[in-house]
């Protein structure tokens, strides 16, 4: 097989995926302005992004008798101070304006007999949320000079002088190659899961608590061009229901079930109550001989049995499945709890671009947001529409202040021997000839790679630096198999590149858990090296591509000011 078709496009605003944020820029720039839109997304605008399933609560938003300013509070103490208070303010104010807007659009959001919205804790509300990415898409394909273009794979920026000029992609169904030229372009492809061996093994290893489709693909562009990321060593392991990977937090909240150990003893307040501290207190009892670890379900009421069951159905039904099969409640049988591998995602924690306050990155005119933007935790799902907002008004402000005609031109032979490269690279993956390796074979002894020598599960999340000097070197081993890969056809061109930009992401993970000195984060990058939290590295860790070497830069949290340190790996 061969690439034989091509496009060339042009719009005055590209959106590179389709989920909550993509879809929630583009509503915006439509309701705003006239300026036209391509989304490329790589899968199918109804039912892409971490939303695909659904959920059953917004866990950000601001219940009544709080306010923004609690919101940053909690954030802020969760991370332990390495976030952007300016990111997460502008994010915190926008929460329950676009909760509205969901709502209006059809969103069924729970509410007591006085009207008022059924909270769950301090920041969240119950919704019945299946359909909440089939309403975003059915919005946006309402709309006028927005064009979709579903199952389309967006593998590298065009970048000229640290301008961002469009994207180049291909289409996974008939193997066109495209060349869209925008003046401004929306990163909106979300966090990048896979890069470690997960919990559940064989054919069940996309099990997992992300998506399995998001790759990182954002991340690896923007490392590619020389953008500015932030805060890669602040993984994200989630606390999950063991085997299903389903939510403990309907759980925790919705019935407020503890986490206890194998002898019945509360442990969760002997560690700490952050996210990471959930985390490594139920690795720490299970190491210590006090495993397993459970949320105590047993003698929850009938009534609550009921709602957990319901729950689970339309969020992880697998859960229920398991209940069902076992046939005992909740309320018999507690539920056992495990971490997961982890990943790198901007949503949950602060992991991603380095990015302005209206979430433009460091290339001028492109611009990031959702779990692909870095500084901003615990967004979630309205904190990613908000970011979408945020992006797309910026784009229209500064396009109403350009030429009208910035950034558009005739392609050039310059640039038609750009597009003949980007094409010649597909196609030398598409012809016929023998591999030694397959892409499956690669990307799981990548995985096995980043468990054992970069703090993965089987070493309890724990590294130490002469580990990661050995993933480093394994990982580029790795880098140096992929040109001989063979691909029959685009959907397997798809798999080659998700291995490229995963292994991308995992050399600047890489970089960033040995940059930082000390642990700060238990679990979610736990250095055995330097275990203790120091108040010298109240900064943050960022890294750049400089003259195609990675780069880390520590920034000041006040000022924000950048201190470079070379790094020749």
């Amino acid at each position: 097989m061969k690439i034989e078709s091509r496009k060339i496009l042009h719009t005055d605003i590209l959106i590179i995926g389709g989920g909550t944020a993509g879809c929630y820029a583009a509503l915006t720039i439509r309701e705003k302005s006239d300026y036209s839109v391509i989304i490329a997304e790589k899968a199918n605008i109804k039912r892409s992004g971490c939303l695909a399933a659904g959920v059953n609560a917004i866990n950000a938003y601001i219940v009544k008798g709080r306010k923004p300013e609690d919101y940053v509070d909690y954030a802020k103490k969760d991370a332990d101070g390495i976030v952007r208070e300016d990111l997460l303010m502008t994010m915190s104010e926008g929460l329950n304006r676009v909760t509205a807007k969901m709502e209006s659009l059809g969103l069924v959001i729970l509410k007591d007999e006085n009207g008022e919205y059924v909270a769950r804790g301090n920041r969240n509300i119950k919704i019945n949320g299946e359909n909440m990415k089939p309403l975003l898409a059915a919005a946006v394909e309402k709309l006028k000079d927005v064009t979709v273009i579903n199952r389309i794979n967006i593998t590298d920026y065009i970048v000229e002088d640290n301008t961002i000029k469009g994207a180049y992609g291909f289409s996974i169904d008939d193997g066109t190659a495209y060349e869209i030229r925008a003046k401004k372009v929306l990163c909106a492809t979300g966090g990048a899961a896979g890069l470690y061996r997960p919990n559940n093994p064989g054919f069940s290893r996309h099990k997992m608590w992300y998506p399995p489709f998001n790759t990182g693909a954002g991340y690896a562009m923007g490392i590619k061009s020389g953008a500015e990321m932030t805060t890669f060593e602040m993984r994200f392991i989630a606390l999950r229901c063991k085997d299903t990977i389903a939510p403990t937090g309907t759980i925790a909240q919705g019935v407020g079930a503890k986490q206890i150990n194998s002898k019945g003893e509360v442990y969760e307040t002997k560690y700490g109550l952050t996210t990471s501290e959930r985390v490594y207190g139920t690795v720490m009892e299970n190491l210590q001989g006090r495993g397993p670890c459970y949320l105590r379900t047993e003698g929850i009421s009938p009534q609550q049995d009921e709602s957990l069951r319901k729950a689970y159905l339309n969020m992880a039904p697998s859960q229920t499945l398991k209940w069902v099969e076992a046939g005992k409640n909740p309320s018999r049988q507690n539920v056992e709890i495990e971490g997961t591998e982890p990943y790198i995602v901007g949503g949950h924690t602060a992991s991603g671009y380095w990015v302005d306050t209206n979430r433009q990155t460091t290339i001028n005119g492109l611009y990031a947001a959702g779990d692909v933007a870095g500084g901003c935790p615990q967004k979630y799902v309205t904190g990613a529409m908000v970011e979408g907002e945020i992006a797309a008004l910026d784009m229209i402000k500064k396009l109403d202040e350009e030429d009208g005609n910035k950034n558009i031109k005739a392609t050039d032979e310059n640039d038609r021997k750009a597009f003949d490269e980007k094409v010649n690279e597909y196609n030398s993956f598409l012809a016929g000839k023998t591999q030694q390796f397959t892409t499956e074979a690669i990307e799981e002894a990548m995985q096995k790679v980043m468990d054992n020598y970069a703090g993965g599960i089987s070493t309890h999340y724990q590294f130490n630096e002469k580990q990661l000097e050995l993933a480093d070197e394994k990982i580029r081993q790795l880098i140096r198999l992929v040109d001989g890969l063979h691909a029959d056809d685009m959907h397997d061109l798809m798999f080659v590149y998700e291995l490229k930009e995963r292994l991308t992401v995992c050399l600047s993970v890489i970089a960033h858990l040995g940059a930082r000195k000390e642990t700060r984060w238990h679990s979610f990058a736990e250095n055995l090296d330097h275990p203790d939290k120091s108040d010298e590295w109240m900064k943050y860790v960022n890294s750049k591509y400089i003259d195609g070497k990675l780069q880390i830069i520590y920034r000041d949290l006040v000022g924000r000011e950048a201190h470079y340190e070379h790094n020749d790996r």
